[in-house]
């Protein structure tokens, strides 16, 4: 057997190998709650964050990051078809450069994987979303986000950044504090919830929150 035979027999068996420890390591984190991130472990020992079921996380706060983050999370596989082509033009027009990344993009990204921008992370992600559309579902997914997504210097997930912010739980979070939570996601660490980045997003995000809430069947 030639040496590319053999290299050919190995890729395979790697590969076959990731496919099925990926696939059990979706599977188990359906039911068993992921614990310390990657992401997590680079922001250091000093962090803050409680998990909390979705049946005790506001309504508020799933539509806030809906309409902020992913307005299509209801009726896509994981990946936006239609933003991914804006972002693609506009990034072609030049000037600051425009993501699509859906909510359950974020999820593999936090959950699975590292800091950083490479074409082999970025496949990676691919796959973690495919896997978790299809085996954990949209509830799961929104759990998960909402759990382990970064909400301040040292906060992680909502039920952390509603008691830093507001004293009190997720599950009390009303319409503009869920906003406002939103609305710092995407510069967590310097915005703050009295940015005025923060204050123009959320007011964007309360918006849609009252024209498009009730078309978000997820949350019916």
């Amino acid at each position: 057997m030639g040496i590319f035979s053999l290299l050919r027999k190995w890729i395979f068996r790697v590969l076959l190998w990731f496919v099925v420890l990926s696939f059990i390591w979706v599977l188990a984190l359906k039911w068993i709650n992921p614990g310390t991130t990657l992401l997590m472990k680079s922001r250091g020992n000093h962090i803050q964050k409680e998990w909390v079921d979705l049946d005790n996380i506001s309504k508020n706060m799933q539509l806030a990051v809906i309409c902020g983050e992913d307005q299509r999370y209801c009726k896509h596989w994981g990946f936006d078809v239609e933003a991914i082509k804006k972002a693609a033009e506009h990034n072609l027009k030049g000037g600051k450069k425009r993501g699509a990344s859906t909510i359950s993009q974020q999820t593999a990204k936090n959950v699975f994987l590292w800091e950083g921008r490479s074409w082999i992370r970025k496949g990676l992600e691919v796959w973690f979303t495919a896997l978790i559309e299809l085996i954990w579902g949209k509830e799961r997914i929104m759990e998960v986000y909402l759990n382990v997504i970064e909400t301040g210097e040292g906060l992680f997930g909502v039920e952390a950044a509603a008691q830093s912010y507001y004293g009190q739980s997720a599950a009390r979070l009303s319409k503009n504090e869920a906003a406002y939570i939103a609305g710092l996601l995407p510069c967590p660490r310097t915005c703050g919830p009295n940015s005025r980045f923060t204050a123009r997003r959320a007011q964007v995000i309360f918006y849609a929150m009252t024209r498009y809430g009730i078309e978000l069947e997820y949350l019916k």
